[in-house]
């Protein structure tokens, strides 16, 4: 019990605005000097030789080579290319404009996969062309932030990768395990959007033509998105034939994203150097994250937390479904209150042995937490996504319309959780 209490304190500690590693590290550190008798700091010991393995990892290096594809991409201004030309391509339809949202998130997820950039640049190009041609508020905010967490579970997403280490299981068959719940999101999205514009038409009014035939429109679309796609086939198409590791086509990914800016003519080397460090922010907040969190685990595993919780799955429950409801249950509540990447290596390894004592395939209950962990940008009060949207929104939407906009997302992707869920083949149709 005294390892449901660590996470209890280290929950209060970050409702209290304590940065994250310093609240899971912290929490170790008290509860070891509160118990010196049962554990003490002697535990530490093991520390220096998890952080050294930590370092040596090599599929954790291609965490920060595609934090830094993405945001060289970000500065490319790739995005506003594709956000411009396909909500012309879309527009006259009704809803298009919230369609052509969703696809360029899709594309974006693809390319650069970091949520914060995607929403942002969204929330800056489409909300506005949205709210001028009418669009309900809460409809336009809340596709925009659903479709900027869509990097999340489509490949390369960080959270696959971190997940692949976590759990022990190859990043690359995550990735071609996650193409397909990728899709269904994108595909229920649009079925949503669609059936919305039909049933209240004054929501998503179709934007008046420009003019143009629709031919040049659709080659300007085709012009837009064919730079990412090129990309997408480089990077995933590397690791799916299997010429190349996710780290080796990270290193890819970064030399495509170079040629692409050169290409376009946005090369500079104040975007190098932005990217750069940017890239060593997140990294380095990524990666004390994780020591904090091994430190909580090595206390926590001290008190055989790890024991308790097993042998209540294993022998009070007893049931793999009841497991995995449960499990699915308490990381999507965690979602509201704390980051994917604390769950992800904290609570993930704690299920990782359950899930193994019944036979659980460990590709699909990865992929299972991954689509939950999605969720975690966008459920209110702490959820990224809506952070990164009023920011960028400023004073055109209110906070309510934001909240109000993406609880349909949120239960279009519970819907997608229970289908692959209820279908497990559907992660093994690629590849």
């Amino acid at each position: 019990m005294i390892g449901m209490l660590m996470f209890l304190a280290a929950l209060v500690f970050l409702l209290l605005g304590v940065p994250v590693a310093f609240a899971f590290g912290g929490v170790a550190i008290l509860f070891s000097l509160l118990f010196p008798w049962d554990v003490g700091l002697q535990v530490f010991e093991l520390l220096p030789f998890r952080i050294y393995g930590i370092m040596q990892n090599f599929t954790l290096m291609a965490v920060p080579l595609f934090i830094f594809m993405g945001l060289v991409l970000e500065k490319s201004k790739m995005a506003e290319d594709l956000l411009e030309s396909m909500g012309r391509l879309f527009g006259p339809i009704r809803g298009g404009l919230a369609i052509s949202t969703v696809l360029v998130g899709a594309i974006l997820a693809a390319s650069t996969g970091i949520v914060g950039a995607s929403v942002v640049m969204m929330g800056l190009i489409t909300l506005p062309i949205m709210l001028k041609h009418r669009y309900s508020p809460s409809l336009a905010s809340g596709t925009i932030a659903a479709s900027g967490t869509l990097g999340q579970i489509i490949p390369p997403s960080v959270v696959l990768i971190v997940l692949g280490d976590v759990m022990y299981v190859s990043v690359g068959d995550l990735f071609k395990a996650a193409v397909i719940p990728g899709l269904l999101l994108v595909s229920l999205y649009i079925c949503y959007i669609l059936s919305l514009s039909w049933l209240k038409p004054q929501t998503a009014p179709a934007m008046e033509s420009c003019g143009k035939p629709y031919s040049p429109l659709f080659i300007e679309a085709a012009k837009a998105v064919t730079p990412p796609l090129l990309l997408i086939v480089a990077v995933l198409g590397s690791i799916f034939a299997g010429i190349a590791s996710p780290t080796e086509s990270a290193a890819i990914g970064v030399v495509g994203a170079v040629a692409l800016t050169l290409v376009k003519g946005t090369f500079s080397w104040e975007v190098v150097r932005y990217a750069s460090l940017e890239t060593v922010k997140l990294s380095a907040m990524i990666f004390m994250i994780l020591i904090g969190a091994t430190a909580f685990s090595l206390v926590f595993n001290a008190f055989d937390g790890g024991d308790f919780v097993h042998a209540f799955f294993t022998e009070d429950i007893g049931s793999m479904w009841a497991f995995v409801l449960i499990s699915m249950a308490v990381i999507f509540i965690l979602g509201f209150f704390v980051d994917f990447i604390e769950i992800a290596f904290i609570v993930v390894p704690i299920l990782v042995p359950i899930a193994a004592s019944f036979g659980i395939d460990p590709i699909w209950f990865a992929i299972l937490i991954a689509m939950n962990l999605q969720a975690s940008f966008l459920t209110p009060p702490f959820g990224f996504a809506l952070f990164y949207l009023k920011g960028a929104a400023g004073d055109k939407v209110a906070t309510k319309d934001i909240y109000k906009g993406v609880i349909p997302f949120i239960f279009l992707q519970i819907v997608a959780l229970a289908v692959v869920m209820l279908w497990p083949k559907l992660i093994y149709m690629v590849g």
